[in-house]
């Protein structure tokens, strides 16, 4: 059978902490930034995306040529191994060219000023400079980035004018670079700072490449002259940078005394170099300042220590963002109406901002999160929000527009799970410092915690319908059932089965199950009205996710074993068992609420839809940049959202052949009936066809059961001679109410003429209304003795005499 793809509805994910990780592409319509293992090229307008796959880790850096013709990615590997960069044709969206000549990481890469070449450099573990060409499709030079007696270099940056030249900085280091174009080999001049000791953080070149900023640590800024010739093919063997000046922002000014030095509290991290020679400073406190330079007249007083840099700069304009800034570009399109320009800002909170140049207003444009999410939960019965659970924040997103519409942060710990109460009214989390927050889902204001549930941290939980009793799973491998109250919450039983941390909880449709997995190879089906194990059910396998099927009668289980397997709740057996994966484990999985279809993610980054009764998916996802770790349908079944270990949210439209609604049903289809259901042949027939009244009274009317007092007076309590309690031996007082099942004025007996045997006596019936459920009452005279019988769906549940004994069938 064809495999055909998913299409996705909405992609949230951006991660943020790749140093200039979010680019902008010169025509001005798309961005390119990393996602996990991929690079994601976005167009501005309509939001579409498209993912470069190719890496095995998480992606480090990403570049673009400075006519757009490549695009650049490097990432970061495990110690010992090595660290690939590739290069990449923008229009075909296909390789053209990799090498891994970088151990573990790759720092940093960029485009010389003519596409010719793609430089890269190394991390801490490598420390080297790769200089490859696109055109030739090989590397030609290598060689180290910094000296012995310095630290590491972490950043560069190109020449617009000379195209073999570059710039790179690190821990006290700053150095130019020059390609021989004749041998291909790289020469290096160092910029002299003296007794000055900075680390750099970023590097900007002015358009004529007569200076340089570069940002430090410390919070100001180096300025340097390059002094190299104008023309691009004249040598530099006598040619030397120089240092101009450390700078900082100007401070407050008194009268007859040197103006301060304001540095950013946690370093520059991105500078900007406008037409107009102004600067655009992103701050690790999240400030983005625009600077002009101060002319000042005359010289400072000197102060009695010397400080190390000089107040040069003012601020024009300034706003300042949540979360250190990692990347700043300037989006200039030639089709915006009134040329204008956005500034866009992505920081280390997995979040784009944009800035208007023009009235440097902020707008936020991507937010998500940072790290892995661990759940995703739908409300009952609602498919337009939900919620994710991850490290540091629980959010509420809408489905619709892809937006997050709350966010409750709690910094330094992670939501293991989270979960909608039945009435919608409150948000349960669990957490990894072992307590359960509930909060409201419109303002996310705190309703109750409850401490101290688990002692290594909660890792599952789930609740009833009612909202009356919550399930809790901890790392330790209890299972502990709280009784939820608006004024308390008690525990009300500790279940000590699972030996290893508790995965995955769930309450059974009817609430009186709940079944949990465990990381031991155990999946325990428990009662919740007795508390205690009902069924267990064992693998050779570490169970990631467990879901009833709607009518509660099996159970689908995912594991590291790349398997989903079908369980009997009854008997605890294995009914089958599907291979889900090639790859990795599942990790997360959902059915239907009417049990047609379920879908399946795990580490091999995929989601696929199945046929729940085939046994076989139709259907394959391929958008995620890391491991998935939970997948949901929605409610109304429309939509299927997962989440993966890189913080990326992807909505999946279910392909509308599972959608097609019911038609009605044709002139030849009219005639032939349905076959009937369960509940249809079940169903007892409660009208009375002897006594069926006019057609304009309500159908399956029931006469009124009889009081207490109607049954009195209706007692025959003659005495008779052969001791017979028929009513037909005893006629009826004049005046008395006759309600008895015989009417007294009947011409013929109940009992048949000549034998007085009790048993051919027929049997009176009668029908009663009892708790709402309709039952037919068989009542049998004996002698001196009544019996009872009550029937169930045509079948005689017990029997009641009148001594009050009861037989049970």
């Amino acid at each position: 059978m064809d495999v055909k793809t998913l299409e996705p509805y909405a992609i949230i994910g951006f991660d943020g902490s790749a140093i200039k990780g979010l680019k902008v592409h010169p025509d001005g319509d798309h961005i390119v930034y990393p996602m996990g293992n991929k690079v994601c090229i976005q167009e501005w307008k309509n939001k579409k995306m498209h993912f470069l796959s190719g890496h095995t880790n998480s992606v480090s850096t990403v570049a673009v040529s400075p006519k757009g013709t490549y695009i650049g990615s490097g990432q970061i590997n495990h110690i010992g191994f090595k660290a690939s960069a590739k290069i990449w044709d923008f229009k075909k969206r296909v390789m053209i060219g990799t090498h891994e000549l970088h151990k573990v990481r790759v720092e940093a890469l960029t485009f010389s000023s003519d596409e010719r070449y793609m430089i890269s450099l190394g991390g801490r573990d490598d420390g080297c400079v790769v200089l490859w060409d696109c055109a030739g499709g090989s590397a030609t030079a290598t060689t180290a980035a910094a000296k012995l007696t310095t630290g590491d270099a972490v950043t560069l940056a190109p020449l617009n004018l000379r195209h073999s030249a570059f710039v790179t900085g690190g821990d006290s280091n700053l150095r130019v670079w020059n390609v021989r174009a004749e041998s291909k080999t790289l020469e290096v001049l160092d910029v002299s700072l003296g007794k000055l000791r900075r680390s750099v953080r970023c590097i900007a070149v002015s358009k004529d490449d007569a200076y340089g900023y570069a940002g430090t640590t410390t919070g100001d800024m180096i300025k340097f002259s390059i002094n190299f010739p104008a023309d691009p093919n004249a040598s530099v063997a006598n040619c030397k940078p120089s240092l101009i000046g450390c700078l900082a922002k100007c401070g407050q000014w008194k009268k007859n005394k040197a103006p301060e030095t304001i540095c950013y509290s946690q370093g520059i991290e991105a500078i900007l170099i406008m037409e107009d020679g102004c600067l655009i400073v992103g701050g690790g406190d999240g400030t983005v300042d625009v600077l002009d330079e101060i002319n000042w007249k005359g010289d400072f007083p000197k102060a009695k220590v010397a400080a190390p840099n000089k107040p040069h700069f003012k601020a024009l304009r300034s706003v300042k963002v949540p979360g250190c800034i990692t990347s700043m570009e300037l989006l200039e399109s030639p089709q915006r109406r009134g040329g204008q320009r956005l500034l866009l800002l992505g920081t280390r909170t997995s979040e784009i901002f944009s800035i208007d140049m023009a009235t440097f207003t902020l707008t936020l444009v991507v937010t998500c999160h940072r790290c892995a999410i661990n759940d995703i939960a739908f409300p009952r019965g609602m498919s337009g929000v939900f919620a994710t659970g991850g490290a540091g924040s629980v959010r509420v997103w809408c489905l619709q527009t892809a937006r997050e519409l709350l966010r409750i942060a709690l910094p330094n710990f992670s939501c293991s799970a989270v979960l909608f109460s039945g009435d919608g009214k409150s948000i349960v989390s669990a957490w990894n410092d072992g307590n359960i927050r509930a909060f409201t889902p419109l303002t996310g204001r705190l309703i109750y915690c409850i401490f101290n549930t688990h002692n290594k941290g909660t890792s599952a939980i789930d609740m009833t319908s009612d909202g009356r009793t919550l399930i809790s799973g901890g790392c330790e491998g209890q299972v502990r059932v709280w009784d939820i109250r608006p004024e308390c919450q008690s525990l009300k039983k500790v279940l000590k089965e699972h030996k290893s941390p508790v995965s995955a909880i769930q309450v059974s449709p009817n609430d009186t199950e709940a079944v949990s997995a465990g990381t031991d190879g155990s999946a325990i089906i428990w009662d919740l009205m007795s508390l205690s194990r009902r069924q267990v059910m064992y693998a050779n396998t570490l169970f990631m996710c467990i879901c009833y099927e709607p009518r509660g009668c099996q159970l689908l289980t995912g594991g590291t074993d790349r398997r989903v397997a079908y369980w009997e709740t009854a008997s605890g057996n294995l009914a089958r068992e599907l291979e889900a994966s090639k790859v990795g484990a599942i990790n997360g999985l959902h059915i239907t609420q009417d049990g047609e279809l379920f879908v399946t993610g795990g580490n091999d980054q995929m989601v696929k839809l199945w046929k729940y009764q085939e046994g076989i998916y139709t259907h394959m996802g391929l958008g995620h940049a890391a491991a998935v770790t939970c997948c949901r349908f929605s409610p109304d079944s429309r939509y299927v959202v997962s989440a993966c270990a890189a913080g990326g949210l992807v909505v999946w439209n279910v392909p509308d052949q599972y959608l097609s609604k019911e038609k009605p049903p044709s002139a030849t289809q009219k005639t032939v009936q349905s076959p009937k259901t369960l509940q249809q042949e079940l169903h007892l027939p409660l009208e009375d066809k002897t006594t069926k009244k006019a057609t304009t009274e309500r159908q399956f009317k029931l006469p009124a059961a009889p009081s207490k007092e109607e049954k009195i007076e209706a007692m025959n309590t003659s005495r008779s001679s052969v001791h017979s309690c028929c009513p037909c031996d005893v006629t009826q007082p004049q005046g008395s109410k006759v309600t008895s099942p015989v009417n007294a004025q009947t011409k013929k007996c109940c009992r048949p003429p000549g034998n007085t045997s009790r048993d051919n006596q027929e049997p009176s019936r009668r029908i009663y209304a009892i708790s709402g459920v309709v039952e037919i009452i068989t009542i049998s005279n004996y002698f001196d003795m009544q019996s009872v019988k009550l029937y169930f769906c045509g079948i005689a549940i017990y029997e009641i005499k009148t001594k009050c004994d009861i037989t049970f069938y």
